[in-house]
C-alpha cells in the first residue's frame, strides 16, 4: 500500500455483517452508490460515513446493492437516519427517501425522524430468496440521508443508538478485526491539505520514510476542488526565500488536482493512505506511538507507527486524541495584553462557509417550494446568483461538534433564499432560466482547535514587524483578519447569522491601507519554531491554522501560503530529529543553528513553479 493507487483497491473488501437471523449494512458500503454521495465530514461525531441525497431540490438516482442472507423468513428493518431539520423544526421533514428491497417498498417515509441520529423502524420484509437487492430511493432531493440498515427476526431487538456502544456494535456486526501494525515510518503526516501535502512532500525529499494520511480523495483541504479557498499569504520571501518551493510546484489543488496526485505519487520516500480517517491515538510516556485510522468505505482499521507526527488536519484532531493541549474561542485581553481580544472569554467564532452557484440556463429551471427552510422576504433575501466569501455561518457554535448543524443551516439558507428567488420574489423573472447547479456538501472551516506549543504567538508579535524571536521561521504577511456577524443580518437572524463583516487591523508599521487584488496587505512578520510543535507530546509536530497561537494572532496566520510554509518547515525540522535522533524542542534548545541553515537552503525543488506568491 505505497501509493494512492493501491491502497483504494481495498475498499470493497468488507461490506455486511450476516449472522443466523440479522444482517448489517453499512450504506457508504453500497457497490453502487448512484446519485448518493458519501460523507464522511462528520465521523467523529455521529460515528460513521453516510450516504447523502444531494441533489439540490432533484430526487438523485438509486443507490443499488445486494445482499445475502442466510435463512430466508420475514425480518424487521431499522434504518438509522434522522429529521435533519428537526432542530429547528421537527415537523418539517426535507430528506425523505424509501428503502426497497426485491422490488418491495419497505420503508414508506423514512428521514422524518428521529430527531438525531438514531434507528427509524421502516417495517418488515418477507426475504425469499438468499441473496437480496436493496435501494435507497431518493424522494426529494433535499438531503436524505442514509447511515445503516439492520435486518433482523427478532422484532424485539434493541440497537445502540450512538457513541462506544454504536462503535463496538458495528465492530462487531462487520467482523471488523484489531487493527495491526501496517506499517513504520520515521515521520506520519496526518491531514492532506495544503500544510500536510508540504510536510509529507518536504519530510520525504529530505530522506523521511513518510506517511501521509488523507480522509478525503482529493487534496488540499480548502483548497480543494471540493471548497476551492484561494492561496493567499506571501511565499519564498527572505530571509528563508526557499520556502515555499513545494507549495509553488503543486500550484492551486482545485485547478491542478492531477498536477497534486502525480507529484506526491512520485515521491519514493512517501506513501499515501487516502481515504483514511485517523480515529487514535496510542500514547506512551508524552509520545506518540502509533495512530489507529479507520478506512472510510470499509470500516477496517489500521495501525501505523512513527518516530515523529505532524497535525495537519486544521481541526487539531490528532493532537487532541494523543492528550496534546489545546484551545478554543477568544482569550481575554488581559492575558496576553492583546488591545483586540475581548474583556470577556468568547466562544464566538469565524463562520464557516458552504459554497454555491447558479448560472443562466436556455431554458425555463423550476425550484420547488422549500417551507421547511428559512423562509425569505423582499427585505432578507439576497438577489445574487452564488455566495460570496462573507456568506458565513455557525459564529456561535462549536465548529466540529456542531459541524453537520452548521452545514444543514446552510442547506436551509441557501435552498430558502433560492426557492424565494424563483417563486416568489418581485424579480423572479429574471431568475426564471437560472439554475441552482452547483452546492457543495464539504464545509469550508476557518477555525476550531489550536494546539499549544512552547510559545504561543499574540497580537504583539504580529505587530512587531520583523521582531526576531531567535528561532523565527516562516513569514507570515497576512493582516490579523477577524469576522464578526453583520449587525444587519444579525437584526433579522439572530443567533443565526450567515452574513459576515471582516475588520482588518493592520500591522502600524506596516503600509497602512496598501492594498492588493483587493486584499489588505500586512507588514511581514515571523513565525516562532517553537509554534510548530506541541508543548506536551514531545514528538508531534503542528502546521496549519491549529499551530501555538492566540486567537487574535490565528486570524492572521490561517491562510493557505502561511500554513503550507509551516509544512515545509516541519518536514525539515523532521528530518533534523531523525539525524540527530531527538525531539522537536531539542532541535530549538540544541540545534538551531543547523536549523537556520537547514532553512536558508529549503526542500529542494524537483517541479517548475507554477504558482506566484502574492505578498498577502
Amino acid at each position: 500500500m505505497k501509493r494512492i493507487t493501491f491502497i483504494l483497491l481495498i475498499v470493497f473488501s468488507a461490506f455486511a455483517s450476516v449472522s443466523a437471523q440479522q444482517l448489517f449494512v453499512e450504506a457508504e458500503q453500497f457497490e453502487d452508490a448512484g446519485g448518493w454521495v458519501n460523507d464522511p465530514q462528520f465521523l467523529d461525531q455521529m460515528g460513521s460515513p453516510y450516504l447523502l441525497a444531494h441533489g439540490k431540490g432533484i430526487p438523485v438516482k438509486d443507490a443499488v446493492t445486494k445482499v445475502n442472507f442466510n435463512q430466508t423468513g420475514t425480518y424487521h428493518v431499522w434504518v438509522r437516519t434522522f429529521n435533519w431539520n428537526a432542530p429547528w423544526n421537527k415537523n418539517e421533514a426535507p430528506g425523505i427517501f424509501q428503502l426497497i428491497v426485491d422490488g418491495q417498498i419497505v420503508g414508506k417515509k423514512l428521514g422524518d425522524m428521529p430527531e438525531t441520529w438514531g434507528w427509524q423502524k421502516a417495517g418488515q420484509v418477507n426475504i425469499k430468496n438468499n441473496t437480496a437487492t436493496l435501494a435507497l430511493h431518493d424522494l426529494t432531493g433535499f438531503e436524505g440521508r442514509c447511515d445503516a440498515i439492520f435486518f433482523s427476526i427478532d422484532p424485539n431487538v434493541e440497537l445502540p443508538v450512538s457513541g462506544e456502544t454504536l462503535a463496538t456494535f458495528r465492530k462487531k456486526m462487520l467482523d471488523i478485526k484489531p487493527a495491526k501494525t501496517t506499517g513504520e515510518y520515521d515521520l506520519i503526516v496526518v491531514g492532506g491539505g495544503m500544510a500536510g501535502m508540504a510536510a509529507a512532500i518536504s519530510g520525504s525529499r529530505l530522506g523521511l520514510k513518510t506517511l501521509l494520511i488523507h480522509n478525503r480523495t482529493l487534496f488540499g483541504g480548502n483548497s480543494s476542488p471540493e471548497i476551492s479557498i484561494a492561496i493567499h499569504g506571501g511565499f519564498k520571501l527572505p530571509p528563508y526565500d526557499k520556502i515555499g518551493t513545494v507549495i509553488a510546484e503543486l500550484g492551486h489543488p482545485s485547478q491542478f488536482q492531477d498536477r497534486v496526485v502525480d507529484i506526491l505519487n512520485k515521491e519514493k520516500n512517501l506513501s499515501i493512505s487516502v481515504n483514511q480517517h485517523v480515529i487514535g491515538a496510542e500514547v506512551s510516556n508524552n509520545q506518540i506511538v502509533a495512530v489507529i485510522a479507520k478506512e472510510l468505505k470499509s470500516g477496517k482499521e489500521f495501525r501505523y507507527k512513527a518516530r515523529y507526527f505532524a497535525d495537519c488536519t486544521g481541526d487539531g484532531n490528532l493532537g487532541y486524541l494523543a492528550g496534546a493541549d489545546y484551545r478554543m474561542g477568544r482569550e481575554t485581553r488581559k492575558e496576553f495584553g492583546e488591545d483586540l481580544a475581548p474583556e470577556i472569554a468568547s466562544n464566538l467564532s469565524y463562520g464557516a462557509t458552504l459554497k454555491w452557484h447558479a448560472r443562466t440556463a436556455d431554458k425555463n429551471i423550476d425550484f420547488p417550494e422549500c417551507p421547511w427552510a428559512i423562509q425569505f422576504t423582499e427585505v432578507t433575501s439576497h438577489k445574487v446568483m452564488s455566495y460570496q466569501w462573507f456568506w458565513e455561518a455557525g459564529f456561535y457554535k462549536n465548529q466540529i461538534t456542531d459541524a453537520e448543524y452548521i452545514r444543514d443551516y446552510w442547506f436551509r439558507v441557501i435552498y430558502g433564499n433560492w426557492s424565494y428567488l424563483k417563486n416568489h420574489s418581485s424579480e423572479k423573472e429574471k431568475y426564471t432560466t437560472a439554475d441552482l447547479y452547483n452546492v457543495t456538501n464539504v464545509l469550508g472551516k476557518r477555525e476550531s482547535r489550536r494546539l499549544m506549543g512552547d510559545y504561543i504567538l499574540t497580537q504583539m508579535d504580529v505587530e512587531g514587524a520583523w521582531r526576531n524571536h531567535g528561532d523565527s521561521a516562516v513569514m507570515c504577511t497576512y493582516t490579523i483578519d477577524q469576522h464578526f456577524p453583520q449587525p444587519e443580518n444579525s437584526v433579522y437572524f439572530p443567533g443565526e447569522e450567515f452574513i459576515s463583516e471582516q475588520k482588518h487591523n493592520h500591522n502600524p508599521l506596516g503600509p497602512v491601507e496598501k492594498r492588493i487584488r483587493g486584499v489588505n496587505v500586512n507588514q511581514p512578520y515571523m513565525l516562532p519554531y517553537r509554534c510548530l510543535y506541541s508543548r506536551n507530546i514531545n514528538n508531534m509536530f503542528m502546521a496549519g491554522r491549529d499551530v501555538s497561537a492566540t486567537r487574535i494572532a490565528m486570524t492572521s496566520l490561517r491562510v493557505q501560503g502561511t500554513t503550507g510554509m509551516m509544512g515545509e518547515v516541519v518536514g525539515i525540522a523532521a528530518s533534523l530529529c531523525k539525524k540527530y535522533n531527538c525531539q522537536p524542542r531539542e532541535i530549538y534548545t540544541q540545534h538551531l543553528e543547523e536549523l537556520k541553515a537547514a532553512l536558508k537552503k529549503g526542500v529542494p525543488a524537483k517541479y517548475d513553479a507554477i504558482l506566484k506568491a502574492i505578498p498577502m
